[in-house]
Parts: structure tokens; sequence; C-alpha cells
């Protein structure tokens, strides 16, 4: 919402809109009107939406058409004043401030001075110009509605009407009705394609920060019954019956109500999800890691749940869909299926669910407290925002000197030539055998593979990242892991020099922990074409652990 508004007033002269201001700041009618009134600030404290408004009066007598055009374009909304006994409703200015596209109150001043009222010779003039939010009729004279002016004048800016619905067709505007689409499936915590009572009361206290009784939750049903015949169904309000709702409100002037809600669930004045509300400020020092902590792992768990319709433990396609439909786009690509753990379907398991989203967050931290955004977990979890869900790890550097670490995810980066058995061995740390591994299209297969482990009875995650080989250039992003693993392929005479040469440019000298592993050990030993065996490089340098075929299988 905007953190203030600027409010021009312009007509021709002696309609009185000078007036209007001196009335609004003294609460009586001035004895003296000077051809144009100065700028005034109306401090937020007594506004009623909080918000400090400026109010600029222009006049042709003292002013010029650039500063006309000076003044329309730093306003948010121009009220247009004209005389309800002259009914020249169309100032000269009038035509000018409509080609701006601003909100425009029609004003009628001077309403003392007539016994009818204008609005009948007014409403073709509003439908004619969709920038037209409202008429209101007033006297400065009698101190008729001067507040009020203002204050629509203020939600003209603050809940404009033109976002959410098309006057012509009667009807939300497509942008409006995807976003309130969003909120009612985020708010939709059992997920069964209604809001009942204990979401609806949630969904009041959410927004509006107060409960609904139960009477006023009948009447709102009541009211839904009464235009609709699908708007509620088993006691619940339905998509449609909540559609209808904020139609209603619009359609008789309380768009306030909408647009709390959509500003609640994080939408901006194009409803649009604001930058604010998907990235929240997290501060990350170097060489400090990201991770999920309890309660977004919770919350992760209850939106598995939701949309694992038949209890399997997976999410099938159909209802991998569902949970991504509140996203803009869909945010897992085929080769996630091939990082984390699948059933044999090749569905993401639960394992597998709660694993991608620790390789996000560890990875890319931004992108986890965007999706977070999307699923509305500042809203559920009723937590000040995303960032909440996040630890930041202490500096790895504190945890080698300390010889402990509250970290849960651990990184180990794979290296060794083409076809060592980099790719088999990272399949086969989710439990996929060379069969699984084969039926895994090229364009499908990942870099990466995260699954849990347990250390010492906890549970921890492991992530493996496969290494490009290329010995000329690592870049720090390469080199920087938890652990390194040098595959070589035991049949292959020339694959074990790469790992020893990797080993001794990069990892000799350095505190990271190095793992040799001699993969494809099923098949006949070759002889390594190098200096020295695995086995007494192993004894000179680290701790060799070879691997037996089960691993790779």
């Amino acid at each position: 919402m905007r953190k203030d508004v600027r409010i021009l007033l312009v007509g021709e002269p002696k309609v009185g809109k000078t007036s209007l201001i001196m009335t609004l700041v003294s609460e009586e009618f001035p004895a003296v009107v000077p051809y144009r009134a100065e700028e005034i600030t109306i401090p937020a404290d007594v506004t009623p939406e909080r918000v400090p408004t400026h109010i600029v009066d222009y006049s042709e007598a003292e002013q010029t058409d650039e500063q006309l055009y000076q003044e329309i374009s730093k306003a948010n909304v121009i009220c247009i004043v004209y005389s309800v006994n002259n009914k020249n409703y169309l100032c000269s200015p009038f035509t000018v401030c409509v080609c701006f596209r601003v909100p425009l109150i029609l004003v009628g001043n001077k309403s003392d001075l007539v016994e009818h009222s204008s609005m009948e010779t007014v409403l073709p003039i509003m439908n004619k110009y969709t920038e037209i939010e409202t008429c209101v009729e007033c006297s400065a004279k009698n101190l008729k509605n001067i507040s009020e002016l203002f204050y629509y004048a203020q939600k003209a800016v603050l809940h404009p009407t033109g976002p959410l619905y098309c006057p012509e067709k009667k009807e939300m505007r497509s942008a409006c009705v995807r976003a309130l689409t969003r909120i009612f499936k985020v708010s939709d915590l059992d997920n069964d394609g209604i809001l009942n009572d204990h979401e609806l009361t949630f969904f009041q206290r959410t927004c509006f920060n107060t409960p609904l009784a139960p009477q006023a939750l009948e009447d709102v049903k009541n009211v839904v019954r009464k235009n609709l015949t699908d708007g509620v169904r088993d006691n619940g309000l339905t998509l449609k019956g909540f559609l209808f709702l904020h139609t209603l409100f619009i359609q008789r002037g309380r768009h306030e109500t909408t647009w709390a809600v959509l500003r609640r669930f994080g939408y901006d004045d194009d409803l649009e999800l604001h930058q604010d509300y998907l990235f929240p400020l997290l501060k990350i020092p170097p060489d400090c890691t990201t991770e999920l902590n309890h309660n977004a792992y919770l919350f992760l768990q209850s939106v598995f749940d939701k949309h694992d319709k038949d209890r399997d433990c997976a999410l099938s396609p159909e209802e991998l869909m569902d949970l991504f439909d509140v996203f803009p786009y869909v945010p897992w690509g085929l080769d996630v299926n091939s990082t984390v753990c699948t059933n044999d379907q090749g569905w993401i398991t639960y394992q597998g669910y709660l694993s991608q989203w620790t390789l996000t967050t560890y990875l890319d931290v931004q992108r986890c407290l965007e999706y977070l955004g999307y699923l509305g977990y500042s809203i559920i979890a009723e937590q000040e925002s995303q960032a909440s869900a996040i630890t930041v790890t202490r500096d790895k550097k504190l945890d080698l000197k300390k010889k402990q670490t509250q970290r849960n995810v651990f990184r180990g980066h794979a290296f060794g030539i083409t076809g060592s058995g980099k790719t088999g061995f990272l399949q086969g740390f989710l439990g996929r055998n060379l069969v699984r591994q084969k039926a895994i299209k090229e364009e499908h297969k990942s870099y990466y593979a995260i699954s849990t482990a347990h250390v010492y009875g906890q549970e921890k995650y492991l992530l493996l990242h496969e290494i490009f080989p290329d010995f000329d250039f690592l870049s720090e992003t390469e080199l920087s892991c938890d652990i390194v693993c040098l595959i070589y392929d035991v049949s292959n005479p020339c694959s074990f020099e790469y790992c020893a040469r990797i080993f001794k440019q990069y990892f000799m000298d350095s505190k990271t922990p190095c793992m040799l592993i001699a993969a494809k050990s099923d098949l006949p030993e070759t002889k390594q074409q190098y200096c020295m065996t695995p086995l007494e490089f192993c004894q000179s340098k680290i701790i060799m652990h070879k691997n037996g075929p089960s691993l790779f299988l």
C-alpha cells in the first residue's frame, strides 16, 4: 500500500474547491476565500487509512497549463469540482486529467443551492469514463460531506476499483480472479475444495484480526445460497461462492475489504505478489549456509499431506500439479525426479519432497523464500515472513575450530573423469539400481542427489554434486564442500590418474576430508597407469574405502 496520498483539486473558477480545502482544515466556512489554497498535509494519525495525505489546489487564475500538467503527473487522485447549480461537469481540466489515467472523483459542490441531486445527470459520464471512481455531492457552506469527499479520494488511491472490477462487463477482472483463487486454495487447509467454518474463521482472523461470530458465518453463507446454487457445499464456501462474495463487496462499494485480503496475502496495487513479500530481507554472512528450521519442515509436511490425497506417501504428477497450482509457474523440472528419492512409479516420495526443499534452501535460499511465499507460509504458519523459516548456520571455520557443528546439511562433491561412475554413485545413493538408472532420459538427468543419512543416531541430509571433469580450472564453488569423493573406474586404466592429480593440486593441503572410491568394482580390475597403485596412494595420503558392488548396483 502507498505510504502517502496526493490529492489534486481542479475545476472552473468559483466552483468552491478552495472553500472545500479551507473548510476541511478549519471545520467552518471561510469568511475570505483566496484564488488558491496553499498545499496542506493531513497527518497519518487523523486519517481513516492511517496514511499522510497531501491536498493540492490548482487555480487557472494563478497557474499555467504547464503547472497543471506537472501537478497532474504528481497526483495520485484528482477531484474534479463542479457547482451543482451550474452543471458544467466536464470543465476544461477534465479532458486533460482523463489522458493521464489517474483515478478521478467527481465533486458536486454547493449542494445547498439546489433541492435536487445531480447524480442522474452524472451517471452517464461515470459510465463513459472508467477513470471516474465515484461522485460525491457536498457543500462547503453547510459542511456537508467534506470529510467524506477526501475519504473517498483516499480510498480511490489506496483501494482502487479499476484493478479489481470491469464496470462494462460487471464482473471481476481476470487478474483479481487469479489472485483470489490462489488465496482460496492457500486458505483451504485440507484441500477439499471448500472453506469450512474453521478455515473461514482462521481466514477472517488472519485478514481482519478479528474472529467471525457463528451467526455472522451463517449470514454470509445464506447470502451466497440465495444467489448461487453451487456457492455453498457441505456447509462450506466453494471457490465460486468465495469469488461471488468479493464481487458483491466491490459492487456495493466495499472494495477496501477485498483489498485488505489481497494485501494480507502479499499482493501489490497491480495484483502481483510484492517483491518484499516474496523476498524478505535475510542476511547471510560469508562461509555460512542456509537450512530449513523445524517450523518450516512442519509447514511443508502439512502441505504434502494436504495434496497427498491417496495417502501413499508420494506425490503423483496430478497431485504435484495441484500443489503447484498456487505458483505462477511450475517450479520443479523433471530433473528433480532423478535428484531425490522416488517410488517404483517414479513419483516423488515424502522423503524426496523434503529433500528437494532442503536442496533448494541450501543452494538458492532466495528461490526457497519465493516458493514459500507462493504457498502462503507467513500466513498459514502465522509468521512475520518466510525468513523465519530459515536457519543461517555459523561460519564453517568456527565449526572446524570447535570440532562440532549444529548443521543438518552436508555437501559432498564427486570428482572423476567422464564414465568413471559418478552418476551411478549419486543414483546409487538414492537407491536406484542400474536398470532404473538407464530408464532416466538424458534431458531429465541431474548433477545433484540429496537424501538423508543417519549419523550417531541423528538424521542428516547429504547433498552430493557431480563436478564436470576439468583439471585446469575448478571454481571456488566447485572446491567448497564438506567431503570430497574421488571416483575412479577400476576397469579403466586411465581413470585413477585424474583423481590423484585433483587431490594433489587442490586438496592435499586443505582440511576438507577426502575419500577415494573404486567404482564398478564388479568388473575385472585393471592396473592403473600411474606411478603408484590406488592402495599405495591412499596409504601415503589418505584412508581408502573400497566400495563393493552393492553400493553401485
